[in-house]
């Protein structure tokens, strides 16, 4: 049955410090958040259970939770898959937020944004058979060479230069726009991901604020005040 991440996080109980909570037995309720949920190494590290997929203009994860396995809920689902944990950093940012984003980042310099180089690329080098010398898309100098024997040509033949810039404003893009191919489980497999997740979710015996499977309770510190 398919839960909300924040519903399968167990408890626990600290002291109140409130100005309400005098009494010795005042504790408080919350989730705990330190609690991670995380896919099986051997599922996480097999592709057979995931399948590729492109994020599509503003879509959250829970969008592409309702889309894929109709379920907006099921969000934490497509975080974990792709191990994301800062949604922030690691989601593909909206339209609306991305141009607004870039220059808070480059101080409103719009020049340096725009025309700026980040660094340079190589460009795609062939001989005269058209096999490639030279991939595209490397990291190299402003003024990168590069020289190869032609076996047509029967003779030395030198490329200066090969690089081309790449902008801020181009290397910015390029990084979001990286960010939409993810993983997702495929969902003939959630079951297993629910029942693992609800294990890990377990306090287990064996500590001194352990109270059951879902509640932990923190050591009373009005006992010694």
């Amino acid at each position: 049955m398919a839960k909300n991440y924040f519903s399968q996080l167990p408890d626990f109980e600290y002291v109140s410090r409130s100005e309400e909570g005098k009494r010795i037995s005042d504790y408080v309720t919350v989730k705990n958040l330190f609690k991670r949920g995380k896919l099986r190494e051997d599922i996480f590290q097999n592709t057979t259970f995931f399948e590729k997929y492109q994020i599509e203009g503003d879509d959250r994860p829970d969008n592409v939770a309702k889309k894929v396995y109709g379920d907006s809920s099921l969000d934490w689902v497509v975080l974990l898959s792709n191990n994301i944990i800062n949604i922030h950093e690691e989601w593909p940012l909206p339209q609306a937020g991305w141009d607004a984003y870039l220059l808070e980042k480059y101080d409103n310099d719009y020049d340096t944004l725009y025309n700026g180089v980040h660094h340079y690329e190589s460009n795609e080098i062939t001989n005269t058979e058209g096999v490639v010398v030279f991939p595209e898309g490397i990291r190299v100098g402003a003024a990168q060479s590069v020289s190869y024997f032609d076996q047509v040509s029967n003779k030395l033949v030198t490329v200066n230069p090969i690089s081309k810039a790449v902008t801020n404003y181009e290397y910015e893009d390029k990084l979001n726009a990286d960010k939409r191919g993810i993983f997702l489980l495929k969902p003939i497999y959630l079951n297993i991901i629910f029942d693992d997740t609800e294990k890990m979710m377990r306090y287990k015996k064996g500590s001194t604020q352990y109270v059951s499977k879902s509640l932990k309770r923190a050591e009373n510190i009005r006992l010694y005040e």
